[in-house]
């Protein structure tokens, strides 16, 4: 649902221009004045990325509709890059949509570049609650500024998806996969796990005398395309549990940590399960579906987020299993937690519908039925609790997903300045070190460069 890989970001070349569109103050030059939505009417457009969503938004424009007769939204999907490069020269064309789907990495360079309307006085005109929502969704959507550009819409964690029947051919029970411990230095009981479930073309596994680590037929763990900067489905469960953060604050930090062993090592062991032929190359993988590679039988497991349940337990012939990640060194599970918003282009000519459609879509009554699809986990508790029932209905037991938040063992998506910079410089330095062309302690480098953004 939230996924990075799929929706890398923009570039900063793009982000430089539209940067050239605003006022180069760098802060919003809205006034927060509220706005009357209590007469909204007119036809608002509304746009997000991802299909499988579609027909649940729909069903909610169409209750809106009839709540509000004199109101229509029409939405318009695209696929991850589509949305974002039509996003990008909409903004600079003057014809963005009234509504879209903001992404935690994006909306620090959108406020920049002035296009969010802030909701705070109109929301407090209609009385519209923001404590309503899963722990700490709402503050993510706070700007630097002290204004809100968005209401919570879902969320989403990472968690482990296996291969039944290579897992059962392994002779490792469903059990044994709950409970793996993991550390940077030898990886663990769950290392152990990868390499048993690794197992070449003649046959031998990854823990076998004999084993041929350039000939694997079966990889014990998948990797989700070329890591990024953020490693939601790659790196960033690990390095959670050792008391690593991103930044020293979050949101708005201003100083990045990519240069602490704590990361560095993580990395590090990320590379030997490349070099041991445990897990995939980043090469070999950039560009792929690391969804349709599982698919075809090429993963034992892989770590990969909740918007990934449809379509890794759509797989005809294959049986998946869902595990919790593994209880790092400081005896916990971690999870990146992360979230969209709708928010309100600033340039819209019906702020007053606009408005009162993302106030709509931030209430429980919007979703609950999103959350009855059984798609995504909605922002709300309620709504959440749906979602996890139509997963069940579908015989789909979604808690490993679940169980940080219960546990309070999440941590917030870093949301920062320079998104974009950070983004190209730190994944090129990453990805760098897992295929041996650096060493960990080049990232020392890169975060010097990064830091220095910020002055």
């Amino acid at each position: 649902m939230i996924q990075f890989t799929r929706r890398a970001a923009l570039s900063a070349v793009a982000l430089g221009g539209l940067a050239a569109c605003g006022n180069g103050s760098g802060t919003s030059s809205v006034v927060q004045t509220a706005i009357d939505t209590s007469k909204a009417s007119g036809e608002i457009s509304y746009w997000l990325w991802d299909n499988n969503q579609q027909p649940a938004y729909q069903q909610c424009a169409d209750d809106f509709h009839a709540a509000n007769p004199n109101i229509t939204v029409k939405i318009a999907q695209y696929a991850w890059t589509d949305y974002w490069n039509n996003i990008t020269n909409a903004f600079v064309s003057g014809t963005a949509p009234d509504v879209f789907t903001d992404h935690l990495a994006k909306y620090p360079d959108f406020i920049k570049q002035n296009q969010l309307q802030p909701l705070d006085a109109t929301l407090a005109k209609d009385g519209v609650k923001t404590d309503i929502y899963q722990k700490g969704l709402a503050d993510l959507w706070v700007g630097p500024d002290g204004a809100r550009y968005g209401l919570p819409k879902d969320f989403d964690t990472t968690a482990l998806f296996y291969n039944k029947q290579l897992i059962q051919a392994a002779g490792v029970s469903a059990a044994q996969l709950q409970d793996l411990t993991w550390n940077p230095s030898d990886g663990g009981s769950y290392e152990k796990m990868i390499a048993h479930v690794t197992v070449d073309v003649n046959g031998k596994r990854g823990d076998e005398p004999g084993f041929d680590k350039t000939r694997v037929k079966v990889y014990g763990l998948g990797l989700d395309g070329a890591p990024d900067n953020y490693g939601q489905t790659t790196w960033s469960m690990y390095t959670g549990t050792t008391g690593w953060t991103f930044t020293d604050k979050n949101p708005w930090g201003t100083h990045y940590n990519y240069d602490k062993p704590e990361f560095q090592n993580t990395i590090a062991w990320m590379r030997s399960l490349i070099e041991k032929g445990y897990m995939p190359s980043v090469q070999s993988v950039t560009g792929a579906n690391s969804g349709d590679i599982f698919g075809a039988g090429k993963y034992a497991m892989i770590t990969n987020g909740s918007w990934m349940i449809g379509q890794m337990f759509g797989y005809k012939g294959v049986e998946v299993g869902l595990a919790p990640t593994p209880i790092g060194p400081n005896g916990k599970r971690s999870s990146m937690y992360n979230g969209l918003a709708d928010a309100v282009w600033v340039g819209s000519k019906n702020k007053p519908a606009a408005i009162k459609w993302v106030e709509y879509l931030g209430s429980a009554a919007a979703q609950d039925v999103v959350g009855k699809r059984g798609v995504v986990f909605p922002a709300i508790p309620s709504a959440t609790q749906n979602a996890q029932a139509a997963f069940k209905a579908k015989s789909v037991d979604v808690n490993s997903f679940l169980i940080q938040v219960q546990d309070g063992t999440t941590f917030l998506f870093p949301i920062t300045d320079h998104a974009a910079t950070i983004g190209a410089s730190m994944s090129a330095a990453i990805q760098a070190v897992l295929t041996g062309q650096a060493q960990p302690s080049s990232l020392t480098a890169a975060n010097q460069q990064v830091n220095a953004l910020f002055g």
